[in-house]
């Protein structure tokens, strides 16, 4: 017989204890519905949003579509940026005093403020969602290689150099396996951001994605519509997050 242990111990666990999760919300959340006739406009039943699939799926797998396309653009640059930074960070005390402040300053900014400007610089479109998943991204990723990077045992370092080993290979042998967790653990933070910025950006400067689904829906009192490209947002943070997952589990094996 199973016990709870063993299911834990499962390698089939991180899949299944979120299925189930997720069954019984969504039951939870149809009985609730029910049980004190909420409107359908107010919240609808999973029943409802589900039953959108057959006149609206298209729709939304499209703009869905759309919404990836333009995170993953966002997401690639702040990635490139975010490592080129947060090395130069890590690495040199005059990069740190002069851009770490910046960073910092610039980041407490709320990005949805600037939309409205990059729609009169850029013009509606797919470019102010593109810059805002950008922007909204790559601070984690700087931040935490700058991280990975300063908190490597100086001790460590000492070793290497004193065996004749060049800065290239201190860097392979002791820099870059310290910080491929820093960095993993950004990823997974900046991909959801990413997405933020993106349906931020649709909501106000753009003609097609999920954001510009669930603005529509939204005014025209289809809040079931909305709900299903919410789902829809949801899924896919949730794909790429395990996408991630699977290669820090596969790249840092040695943490775990």
């Amino acid at each position: 017989m199973l016990t709870l242990k063993d299911i834990l111990k499962s390698k089939h666990s991180s899949y299944l204890f979120p299925l189930i999760t997720t069954v019984l919300l969504l039951i939870g959340w149809e009985l609730a519905v029910r049980l004190f006739s909420i409107p359908t406009f107010v919240l609808p039943a999973p029943s409802a949003i589900f039953a959108e699939l057959a006149q609206w799926g298209p729709v939304v797998t499209r703009n869905a579509i759309t919404t990836l396309n333009t995170t993953l653009i966002g997401f690639g640059l702040a990635l490139v940026t975010g490592v080129f930074l947060g090395f130069a960070i890590g690495y040199s005390r005059v990069a740190y005093l002069t851009l770490y402040p910046l960073l910092i300053g610039f980041n407490t900014i709320p990005k949805v403020a600037l939309v409205p400007l990059m729609a009169i610089w850029f013009g509606i479109g797919t470019t102010p969602a593109i810059l805002t998943a950008f922007l909204l991204a790559f601070f984690p990723i700087a931040v935490n290689v700058a991280i990975g990077l300063a908190t490597v045992e100086p001790e460590m370092q000492d070793v290497l150099v004193s065996l004749g080993a060049s800065k290239i290979e201190v860097f392979q042998k002791v820099g870059l396996p310290h910080t491929l967790p820093y960095l993993f653990a950004s990823l997974k933070v900046a991909i959801s951001q990413a997405f933020i910025g993106s349906v931020i950006a649709e909501t106000v400067a753009s003609n097609g994605g999920i954001g510009y689904v669930i603005l529509n829906a939204s005014s025209n009192f289809r809040v079931p519509l909305a709900f299903l490209a919410l789902m829809a947002l949801a899924v896919m943070g949730i794909v790429l997050y395990g996408i991630f997952a699977v290669l820090e589990k596969r790249t840092v094996h040695w943490i775990r």
